[in-house]
């Protein structure tokens, strides 16, 4: 019996393509297809979260939406992952730089993601899970990051469940802990890879610092991310020839 369509997405089996850019947005999923895809074809758009597969040098490659959360992300990756024989996604978010040393539209790629979210408690597991990027997307990322000069960072994210934080001193407290910068999704992400056997890694461009209180808008981190959407969709193309 097939289990597609799924309840979140309508697309057929063999639609997406075996690596997926997952941007939260579904405007920047928009943006890169008509942008950056060849015969880009939409496959998704459900609850207005649209999905392409097209063609990028040669490869075939996907895009969709996230939505925003650990719990949209979850949804979607885990039906990608288990139903549409998607081995490989690649998140391509924004995020909240808490160093010093990281700036506005810097890259940071998540080695790993913290998190305040329970969404581990579901393994059973005896003991605290490290949400970790797959180390081969990881070293790709970082040769397409340097091939176009762009500033890019490696380490901890926080994934949160909450954008506004009640506790004041929440965002010092992961700062000492060296934690780069708050987002909302990597750390499912990470968790439904590892459960699935399958790849995924978040790359994400600074769009607000909590320190300095500077900050992109809607507009741009729509559509002017695009160091961090070509590092993405050069590793789909690395990957495809390693195949």
């Amino acid at each position: 019996m097939s289990h597609t369509p799924t309840p979140h997405i309508s697309a057929k089996k063999g639609d997406f393509a075996s690596t997926v850019l997952m941007p939260g947005d579904p405007l920047r999923a928009q943006f890169i297809a008509r942008n950056y895809l060849e015969e880009a074809q939409l496959v998704n758009n459900v609850r207005g979260i649209q999905g392409y597969t097209g063609i990028y040098r040669g490869v075939r490659v996907s895009v969709m939406a996230s939505g925003m959360g650990m719990p949209s992300m979850a949804i979607y990756s885990y039906e990608l992952f288990k139903f549409y024989d998607v081995d490989q996604i690649i998140r391509i978010g924004s995020a909240g730089a808490m160093q010093e040393n990281i700036n506005i539209r810097d890259i940071v790629f998540g080695m790993g993601a913290c998190t305040n979210s329970a969404y581990a408690s579901q393994y059973r597991l005896p003991g605290c899970f490290s949400s970790i990027a797959d180390f081969k997307l990881l070293q790709l990322g970082v040769i397409q990051a340097e091939k176009i000069n762009a500033i890019y960072h490696v380490g901890n994210l926080l994934s949160s469940d909450t954008f506004y934080c009640d506790d004041s001193q929440s965002t010092q407290q992961w700062k000492k802990m060296g934690v780069m910068a708050v987002e909302m999704e990597a750390a499912a992400l990470y968790m439904n890879a590892a459960r699935c056997g399958k790849q995924a890694l978040a790359i994400c461009t600074i769009s607000d610092h909590l320190l300095t209180g500077m900050a992109t808008s809607a507009q741009e981190r729509e559509n002017s991310f695009t160091q961090m959407m070509e590092i993405a969709l050069n590793i789909a193309v690395e990957l495809e020839k390693k195949e």
